[in-house]
């Protein structure tokens, strides 16, 4: 660490990147919010609400995936971000602690709203995972567009992009 007139300097080692992050949620945002009109069919909503309703939906559940994928990515830097994306295994340390965290608050969301509070349905397109009892599809949105983001988001700092 280097010492300036303007304080502490972290170095690649201990800080993390806001080229990283600017990168990871110019995937994160745009991806969501196609992925929530793309699934739209697969719950009630599409045959039962009007245009307004299901765009409200889609703009609302991407606000929620952007504030999960935030919420995730913060808490899996804060226990092992430390020198993120510039360090390989903290790369892959972030990237899965990211995933999982995502991935359980959906899980817990999807039943939560589904089987407690019923604020919303699937129809009968929606492939269930048996053993979670969930959609695969919002299962697969927690997997698929993090790990696009974080390949995105590391890409100028990894070694092969370099060479």
């Amino acid at each position: 660490m280097s010492v300036t007139a303007t304080g502490v300097m972290p170095s690649s080692a201990d800080g993390i990147s806001l080229t990283a992050l600017r990168r990871y949620f110019s995937v994160i945002i745009p991806a969501n919010l196609i992925w929530e009109f793309a699934h739209m069919p697969l719950y009630t909503i599409w045959n039962e609400g009007t245009w307004g309703e299901i765009v409200f939906a889609a703009v609302h559940c991407t606000g929620g995936d952007i504030l999960i994928a935030m919420s995730a990515l913060v808490l899996a830097l804060m226990l092992t971000g430390r020198g993120w994306p510039f360090v390989a295994p903290t790369r892959r340390s972030v990237t899965v602690l990211t995933v999982v965290f995502g991935l359980g608050y959906t899980l817990f969301s999807e039943w939560l709203n589904i089987v407690i509070r019923t604020a919303w349905a699937y129809s009968d397109l929606m492939p269930i995972i048996p053993v979670l009892d969930a959609g695969l599809s919002p299962v697969l949105q927690w997997i698929v567009i993090p790990l696009i983001a974080f390949w995105w988001a590391a890409r100028p700092f990894s070694a092969e992009h370099k060479a």
